[in-house]
C-alpha cells in the first residue's frame, strides 16, 4: 500500500504531523493513520487557549472502526482549531495534509521539532510498521 508522505512536515511515532509556520505548528493526522482508522465520523477538537503537551492527547478522532487520540507533537498553546471538521470530519480522510488539519499550536520549545521524523525517516517507519502487522 502506498501512503502519501509530504515534505515540510515533521511526523510523530503516533502518526501525527506538524507543519512549522514560524512559531506556530499546524497539526493533523497522517495519511497512513487516517487510512488505518477508516472512515472518520467525529472529531473532538481541543479548546483554543488549552495547553498541550508533547505525547499527550490533544484531540479525539472517531472512525467507524475505532476511537483514537490525536497526540500533541510539541508542547504549546492551542491558537486555532479546524471547526470545519465538526461538520465534515471526513476531510481528514480526503485531505489529511490540507483541509483536514486539526489544530494549530504556538510552539513552546522549537527544539522539540528536531526529535520528530522527517519525510524519509517517517517513510521507513511506516514500512517497518506494515511489516510487523
Amino acid at each position: 500500500m502506498e501512503y502519501k508522505v509530504v515534505d515540510g512536515v515533521k511526523y510523530t511515532q503516533q502518526h501525527e504531523w506538524a507543519r512549522p509556520e514560524g512559531n506556530i505548528a499546524v497539526v493533523g493526522l497522517s495519511d497512513y493513520a487516517q487510512n488505518k482508522l477508516g472512515e472518520i465520523v467525529f472529531v473532538e477538537l481541543p479548546d483554543i487557549g488549552a495547553a498541550v503537551e508533547a505525547g499527550k492527547s490533544a484531540a479525539v478522532i472517531e472512525s467507524v472502526k475505532a476511537v483514537a487520540d490525536l497526540y500533541a507533537p510539541v508542547d504549546g498553546t492551542v491558537t486555532e482549531v479546524n471547526e470545519t471538521l465538526l461538520d465534515q470530519p471526513e476531510l481528514i480522510n480526503q485531505d489529511p495534509y490540507g483541509e483536514g488539519w486539526v489544530f494549530k499550536v504556538e510552539i513552546k520549545d522549537e527544539s522539540q521539532l528536531a526529535s520528530l521524523m522527517d519525510k524519509p525517516a517517517y517513510e521507513e517507519f511506516i514500512i517497518k510498521e506494515e511489516k510487523e502487522e
